[in-house]
């Protein structure tokens, strides 16, 4: 029998961490898998001993608390990975000067990926970034919006319309100021509630065809799955 593997998730924020704790947690527990998610750190009052979580914040920040948490639990059988947008990434995050002349989506967070594998340097962490935004897992099946927005049927149906011109990708729906997913959505829905609504329609659509439409955000899953079985071998293979 294959060991039990706890893997932490570094998130961007609220939203991320519901979906963790609310979709990826129950999935990944039937592989022996436990996940859970921790807010990046933001900022510190050190008078009030209080930490704040959630957000965008400078690298040498987000790269801190990836490297305290793996201290923190330096269990061979941990894993480590997180969940951060493309959209409003931070500029001194590694490679992100030769990023932004890339134009290919894929190609560009492959970069930003293996530049933050390589600064982090630990055999027990996976570097996940989200093309663009996590609204791309909402739009990979725009029509079960309609679960949380009744009698917006006009507005989903150019929701709907905008994927279809991305070829049914949601990964390729860009990360302008105003052409993000989530300001598509905001657009026509400006109730939109990303950190409730968001998770919730992803639970409607399910995880298998999120999946099937996003295909970056796939490679993670797929990965995540396979940590069960090459345990070993990572930790026969460490840096």
């Amino acid at each position: 029998m294959n060991p039990m593997i706890r893997l932490h998730i570094t998130v961007e924020g609220d939203t991320e961490e519901r979906f963790v704790n609310m979709i990826l947690a129950p999935y990944l527990s039937n592989m022996n898998i436990f996940a859970d998610a921790r807010k990046v750190l933001t900022r510190k009052d050190k008078r009030a001993h209080r930490e704040y979580r959630g957000g965008s914040s400078p690298y040498n920040r987000v790269k801190k608390d990836i490297l305290n948490w793996l201290k923190e639990d330096n269990n061979p059988e941990c894993r480590f990975t997180t969940m951060f947008d493309l959209y409003a990434l931070e500029s001194d995050f590694p490679s992100y000067s030769d990023a932004i002349k890339i134009d290919d989506g894929y190609e560009k967070v492959t970069l930003l990926e293996e530049a933050l594998k390589s600064d982090i340097c630990d055999y027990r962490f996976i570097p996940y970034i989200q093309l663009y935004e996590f609204e791309a897992l909402v739009l990979s099946e725009p029509k079960n919006m309609e679960w949380e927005y009744m009698e917006h049927d006009k507005q989903i149906k150019r929701i709907i319309e905008i994927v279809a011109s991305k070829h049914g990708n949601p990964e390729l729906i860009n990360c302008g100021y105003n052409t993000a997913p989530s300001k598509r959505i905001l657009k026509e829905i400006p109730e939109y509630d990303k950190v409730i609504a968001g998770p919730n329609i992803i639970q409607k659509i399910g995880l298998d065809i999120v999946r099937m439409k996003c295909k970056h955000f796939n490679s993670w899953i797929s990965e995540l799955e396979k940590l069960n079985g090459n345990l070993k071998l990572d930790d026969s293979t460490k840096d």
